[in-house]
């Protein structure tokens, strides 16, 4: 494992960091390829792991509000999204979930806490599948997790229309790199306010998901390929969820809605769900006081988290 730190200084060959107080920065070597990593605070680690199409800044909200309470925030970005390093191939959720696992080893964390929003809140559940003994406790912020009910998800379908501008190949990584008005209207319509979006963040998030068009596409198609027909299966229907986890869900959230987040009773030891009124898709946007409570609410404030 290699690593290099640095105080805010981009990596070679990319945009320039967004400003963010408190926040360091350093490039990880793990199975291979090169992640950014973004640090908050000291004390119980948490690894946050960010959605589509935002990068480690996705939970600067977040991160301000949570570190100072003896918290060691890890904050990475995914394969081939914001800082880190892009390859060809490695984006099913599978691949991100043992890029994330190997990455805590390279960090020398033992247990963590482990908070996931979108895509992030994917790859969290995976991970607590394939790993549960490194977590003290999982936050899942806006999507279903595995063993959503097809009827609660066929009427909702429709919801997901997006997508096909953005999994196909060619298509996908066309519509990402040329048209940033479309990133910008998904980030302003999956909100319950639009307002709750600062200019500067929509042209971040706008021109990373730019940069990271051949990631965000390849994510998508492989969710395709190997993710639905998985739930078709009823593959995780033989696994047991045994970490501690709090599913929060936004009330006007109109990609996963409230009734998506249901159905994992007999599936899981402690899983519990909550719906924040009145917020949309984007919950450490919306609302980073709520995430943060939840934080210390399932995580404590002790070196060792609970």
């Amino acid at each position: 494992m290699a690593s290099s730190t640095t105080s805010g200084a981009a990596d070679a060959g990319r945009r320039p960091l967004p400003g963010a107080e408190g926040a360091s920065h350093r490039w990880v070597e793990v199975r291979g390829i090169r992640l950014h990593v973004a640090e908050y605070g000291a004390g119980a680690p948490v690894l946050l792991l960010h959605g589509f199409p935002q990068h480690w800044f996705a939970w600067h909200p977040v991160a301000t509000l949570a570190a100072s309470a003896r918290r060691r925030l890890i904050v990475p970005d995914l394969r081939g999204f914001g800082w880190s390093e892009q390859t060809r191939r490695g984006y099913d959720i599978d691949g991100l979930a043992e890029d994330m696992l190997a990455l805590a080893d390279a960090l020398g964390l033992g247990r963590v806490g482990l908070v996931g929003h979108d895509w992030g809140a994917h790859v969290g559940f995976r991970m607590c599948l394939r790993a549960p003994e490194r977590f003290h406790g999982f936050l899942a912020l806006n999507t279903p997790h595995p063993w959503v009910r097809q009827h609660n998800v066929l009427p909702q379908v429709w919801r997901q229309w997006y997508t096909a501008f953005v999994e196909y190949p060619l298509l996908g990584r066309a519509v990402l790199r040329h048209w940033p008005a479309f990133t910008r209207f998904l980030l302003r319509h999956q909100v319950a306010d639009p307002a709750v979006w600062p200019a500067r963040e929509l042209a971040e998030f706008s021109a990373a998901a730019r940069e990271s068009a051949h990631a965000g596409q390849a994510m998508f198609w492989q969710y395709v390929l190997r993710e639905i027909p998985a739930l078709l299966r009823g593959t995780w229907r033989r696994q047991r969820l045994t970490v501690p986890t709090l599913l929060l869900g936004g009330e006007r959230d109109n990609v996963y809605p409230p009734s998506m987040l249901a159905g994992a009773e007999g599936h899981a030891d402690a899983l519990t769900v909550r719906i924040v009124p009145g917020v949309g898709h984007f919950l450490p946007r919306e609302s980073p006081h709520v995430v943060a409570d939840a934080v210390r609410e399932l995580f404590g404030t002790r070196p060792g988290g609970r």
